[in-house]
């Protein structure tokens, strides 16, 4: 299994270990980035929804702002189990990792997919009162850009980098 080394680089551009240099695994510093994305995951629902433009929004209709709060809770209650399953110490470290792993796509995949089908249930991705879709111009064309499927495309990328590494 390759390692990663604490050191510096000298002026050859060789790494010179500091004096008891550590040496951390791939697969740990993997457990650590997922561990870290599913706690992000977790916090991250919490404060987006459990806000003055999501749950507590005057305009929504009380029965949505209970299926919201539902699936806020039940995305950061899933964040503490897929933590758990990560650093808690033990055997089957590696397969906990991959169910971690797979639990944590669970709710991205599952943004974008009701984000796709938006036109079907008369969805919307944003609220006048929630955040806008941020504006881009690439040359001469200008684009708006959902800030929910951003961060779920950008999550969703993080998570197939950190398992690549993991598996290096």
């Amino acid at each position: 299994m390759s390692q990663l080394r604490c050191g510096a680089i000298d002026e050859y551009g060789r790494l010179q270990p500091f004096q008891g240099a550590c040496a951390l695994s791939h697969a740990t510093f993997g457990r650590w980035l997922l561990a870290l994305l599913c706690g992000m995951q977790g916090i991250g629902t919490l404060a987006i929804d459990l806000n003055r433009t999501h749950a507590t929004n005057p305009v929504w209709l009380r029965h949505a702002r209970f299926h919201l709060v539902w699936q806020a809770i039940s995305y950061a209650l899933l964040s503490v189990l897929e933590v758990a399953l990560i650093l808690a110490p033990g055997s089957f470290q590696e397969q906990r990792f991959y169910l971690a792993a797979i639990l944590a796509v669970i709710p991205m995949l599952s943004c974008l997919a009701a984000a796709l089908s938006c036109k079907f249930y008369g969805g919307a991705l944003s609220d006048p009162s929630g955040i806008q879709p941020a504006r881009v111009r690439l040359f001469s064309s200008e684009f708006h850009v959902d800030m929910n499927v951003a961060a779920e495309v950008l999550a969703l990328t993080m998570l197939c980098l950190i398992v690549a590494f993991y598996r290096c």
